[in-house]
């Protein structure tokens, strides 16, 4: 990506390295993806990490789809 500015990088970049995010990748349906908890239950799909092709065309599992999301939990 190029971009134009006349403003200096530091301007336009400030406070993006402070970021954090939620994220966690998890195996739904058999599908490797990374989502991103919104509540207790409920996850949004951030990406997959599939390497299989009809994973990326299967429109439930879209980037920005809700999914129901219940971590187990491992002793």
């Amino acid at each position: 990506m190029t971009m134009y500015s006349i403003m200096p990088m530091e301007v336009i970049f400030a406070g993006m390295d402070q970021q954090t995010y939620n994220y966690v990748e998890v195996v739904v349906g058999g599908i490797p993806m990374q989502v991103e908890r919104v509540s207790v239950d409920q996850a949004k799909i951030v990406r997959l990490l599939s390497c299989r092709p009809e994973d990326y065309l299967n429109p439930l599992y879209n980037p920005g789809t809700m999914i129901f999301y219940q971590p187990s939990v491992e002793l």
